[in-house]
């Protein structure tokens, strides 16, 4: 019978259930959409590392002080190398079928040498370079023929489409070993998924020559015949082989792969994240909707309570409905989840990684998740409206259409409000004056949380007040229909605060993300500001090596002062207090100290560069209780030590100088030049009485055949800086954006029942003269005043989120706090604009109204 009076309550109301269940489709289909796009990602790249998996594969250790290198390189930057006898040696072990020596680097640039373009990705997926054999499971051959001889090269297939190459194109290789020009003699096609990287191949000699400098191997792959477990073939391995060598099964080598594809874990828990708080924002239209339909059947409950209806039946009821919004908005979110999984698809398909529609893996998973969290987050926000609805006592329900006052209620309430705003209030402050960024993000966490918790809790209380100022101007300029406004949205405050805070969340998120990328955006133009003295800086757009030919390409430029030279070294310390730490070291040539001023706590960047000298950063010394003068080692690894003396410590929060830092002269003092890495960045000062813009041109002139290269003054570099601020900012803001939607709704769904639950109101202030136009701009001012009042409960939340995050991150760089003006401004604007179409059905409907009709609903 419960079931029955449930559903037919339900189906009676679709109408007013209609955007919660759009919130709640919206929602799931967030989070199953998430899930099925991960999954499939997974699934496809697990399919693609069982594929290019050997039974072993050998190669070189890592030494330990290098253990933190990535993209295949080995000691200091080259790339790690086997002796070509190793694949003798394994192939003599028992139980190896065959052996595959391979070619492989992913420090090697490829370029259409007729337009001078990059070919192949220049930020994400790798280029990778290597030895073509025949016996490849990834790619097959379908145009031409593999690669022979010095002038020949083969191309995958995507790579060639994007950049509009084929058979006999020219295609040269940038390398540390020099500039290679080649013919594409043939076109591989991926037999699996293509990860986005650009594959390009040559023959084995021709890629040991070109790519390693010498007769070396990058690995050895190894295939056994059955008679020995891929463990018992690595043991074997390593104990033929001895020190200096890692061996890798195949389950070792699919752990690796998913290693490297990481981001996409990342990319799975910050679209969760924002679908949760999507979830979150749903959750108050949905209570908000439950508590008008809860209202409004006020006399319907007392009827049922009359004739013998317990409180949990009526409190089950309520659920019961819910539960049905639940599993139906659950159900369509799951399949617009799919839906947008593929559109997920085929946006990573854009950026170059090459998923398949055709593969969707859903799994159980999947619907677990989308209806566990459509179903209890719909319940759990309809329980407080069935807890008020099941206190409702029959005689009470029957003399009034709307629910009893709760005095002592909203007195409780305005306590937990206060004391949780004041303890976030605390808390915040407590994190902008913490010691470390560790201790005050921690502090920041709790902050955020209880100062949103406590402004939701207190918002209807402070609807009231708010809103009566806020409004304070609509009767004098809009007469009957704004005072009408403002006194309906102080009508229901916890209607109007529930509202209200769905868009506060949204916008609260918004501001505390702009200041602190406008934060960071301005520390970083005046740490350039500050430090940096050189003209022009070139560098790697992709984080890679620059080689001799580059930057004997700039050194012939005409018109600089000179060009400094920067190497990145991984080094091993000892320091007096016997401990060792890894660290990085920048060495460049000494007019480094002309074109950087190193913000100093002590010592000089002179003393620092000469040689013998090193500089450390505040935080290092502090750990190792130096000072400037003290004499610690430094360890480069294959045996190369040297004393180095502290000639400058770097003063804290100077981000743009991490690490330490020292004279090239010193580090080849214990490291051969043979054995250094390839310069990493060159930084340029223009002669006295040059042109700057003339030299700017020239520079560029000299490094055209780099096209990877990245060539900017301090006005570009800030750009730079910029745009990769911007690129996060407005990725944020994709991603709140499902939040916004769901809290313009939310506005949509209260001023839409709120008409239905004032129709006979409605019909009344009709029928004693109020006009249509009148009657939708009272709905529109009432709209827009709630708008306006979550915006400003959003706008002050952010600023405290965003002010205390740049006060936390102080340390870490972003010392200078700006507040974007004009962002918060427009915040405000928008909210208006979101406040009036919000209302634009509501009002229409109402509009409409016979007012006959209206007048006679009980």
């Amino acid at each position: 019978m419960l079931l029955k009076t449930s559903l037919r309550s339900f189906f009676a109301h679709k109408g007013r259930m209609a955007l919660s269940l759009i919130a709640v489709v919206l929602s799931v289909a967030f989070v199953s959409g998430t899930l099925v796009f991960s999954n499939t990602a997974t699934a496809t790249f697990d399919k693609l590392f069982a594929t290019t998996a050997s039974d072993i594969s050998v190669r070189q250790a890592v030494p330990e002080a290098n253990d933190d290198e990535q993209g295949g390189d080995g000691e200091r930057g080259k790339p790690r190398t086997v002796p070509v006898e190793t694949e003798q040696k394994i192939a003599a072990l028992p139980g190896v079928k065959s052996v595959r020596g391979e070619v492989s680097v992913q420090n090697a640039v490829l370029t259409n040498p007729l337009t001078n373009k990059v070919v192949g990705p220049t930020s994400g997926a790798p280029t990778i370079t290597g030895s073509w054999h025949d016996n490849q499971n990834m790619l097959k051959i379908t145009s031409g023929k593999a690669p022979a001889g010095t002038g020949q090269i083969m191309l995958d297939a995507d790579t060639a489409k994007k950049a509009g190459l084929g058979i006999g194109s020219k295609l040269r290789a940038i390398t540390a070993n020099g500039d290679h020009d080649f013919t594409i003699s043939g076109i591989a096609t991926f037999q699996t998924t293509n990860p986005g990287a650009a594959l390009a191949f040559m023959d084995l000699p021709t890629a040991q020559n070109y790519l390693l400098g010498k007769t070396a191997l990058s690995s050895v792959e190894v295939t056994g015949d059955g008679s020995k477990s891929n463990g018992e073939l690595k043991a074997a391995a390593l104990a033929t082989l001895g020190d200096g060598y890692k061996v890798l099964t195949a389950e070792e080598q699919k752990a690796e792969g998913k290693a490297d594809m990481g981001f996409l874990d990342y990319m799975k828990y910050a679209m969760l994240g924002f679908a949760g708080i999507s979830l979150l924002v749903g959750g108050f239209l949905i209570i908000n909707t439950f508590s008008m339909l809860v209202a409004q059947r006020t006399r319907e409950i007392g009827l049922l309570r009359a004739i013998g209806g317990s409180r949990s039946q009526v409190n089950r009821s309520v659920l019961i409905e819910a539960l049905i919004l639940g599993v139906l908005g659950s159900t369509l979110g799951l399949l617009a989840g799919i839906g947008l999984a593929i559109g997920l698809i085929q946006l990573m398909k854009a950026t170059g990684m090459n998923l398949s529609s055709a593969d969707l893996e859903i799994g159980a998973s999947v619907p677990i998740a989308s209806y566990a969290v459509g179903v209890v987050i719909t319940v759990l926000a309809a329980w407080i409206p069935a807890r008020r609805a099941s206190r409702i006592s029959p005689m009470a329900a029957l003399r009034d259409h709307g629910t009893p006052a709760e005095a002592r209620a909203n007195r409780i309430r305005a306590a937990i409000g206060v004391l949780l705003t004041a303890g976030g209030a605390a808390l915040l402050a407590a994190a902008a004056g913490a010691s470390t960024a560790s201790s005050g993000g921690q502090l920041l966490g709790l902050g955020v949380v209880l100062s949103l918790v406590g402004l939701v809790v207190i918002g209807p209380l402070l609807s009231t007040s708010v809103i009566r100022v806020l409004g304070a101007a609509l009767p004098a300029l809009f007469g009957p229909s704004g005072k009408l406004a403002q006194r309906n949205a102080t009508r229901n405050p916890r209607r109007t605060g529930a509202t209200a805070a769905a868009l506060m969340i949204g916008l609260a998120l918004v501001t505390g993300a702009s200041v602190v990328t406008s934060s960071m955006v301005s520390s970083a133009n005046e740490q350039i500001d500050q430090s940096v003295g050189a003209d022009y800086v070139v560098a790697s757009r992709t984080n890679a090596d620059l080689t001799p030919a580059m930057v004997t390409a700039a050194q012939g430029t005409q018109g600089l002062k000179h060009l400094t030279l920067q190497k990145s070294l991984p080094v091993e310390y000892l320091t007096p207090d016997g401990k060792r730490s890894k660290e990085h070291l920048a060495a460049a040539t000494k007019t480094f100290v002309d074109d950087f001023r190193i913000p100093v706590e002590s010592g000089s960047a002179q003393a620092a560069f000469e040689v013998g000298g090193v500089a450390v950063g505040s935080e290092f010394a502090k750990e190792h209780s130096l000072r400037t003068g003290d004499r610690i080692t430094a360890d480069y690894g294959q045996g190369h030590t040297q004393q180095l003396t502290v000639g400058l410590i770097i003063k804290a929060n100077s981000d743009m100088f991490q690490g330490t830092f020292a004279n090239l002269e010193t580090v080849t003092k214990a490291v051969p030049v043979a054995e250094q890495p390839a310069d990493k960045a060159m930084f340029a000062v223009v002669a006295d009485g040059a042109d700057p813009a003339k030299v700017l041109a020239a520079l560029e002139d000299s490094l055209k055949a780099y096209p990877q290269l990245m060539i900017t003054d301090k006005a570009g570099y800030k750009e730079i800086i910029q745009s990769q601020v911007n690129t996060l900012l407005y990725m944020v803001y994709g991603l709140l954006g499902l939040a916004i939607v769901v809290a313009v709704l939310g506005v949509v769904n209260t001023l839409a029942l709120s008409v239905v639950e004032r129709t006979r109101e409605i019909g009344l202030l009709r029928a004693i003269g109020l006009s249509r136009r009148q009657l939708r701009r009272m709905i529109r001012l009432e709209s827009v005043v709630i708008a306006i009042f979550g915006a400003l409960l959003g706008t002050g939340l952010g600023l405290a989120w965003g002010i205390t995050s740049q006060q936390v991150l102080a340390d870490s760089g972003v010392a200078l706090l700006t507040v974007p003006v004009t962002t918060i401004v427009v915040i405000l604007l928008a909210s208006a604009v979101i406040g009036l179409l919000a209302a634009l059905l509501p009002a229409f409907r109402a509009g409409r109204m016979n007012v006959l009709a209206a007048i006679a609903t009980d």
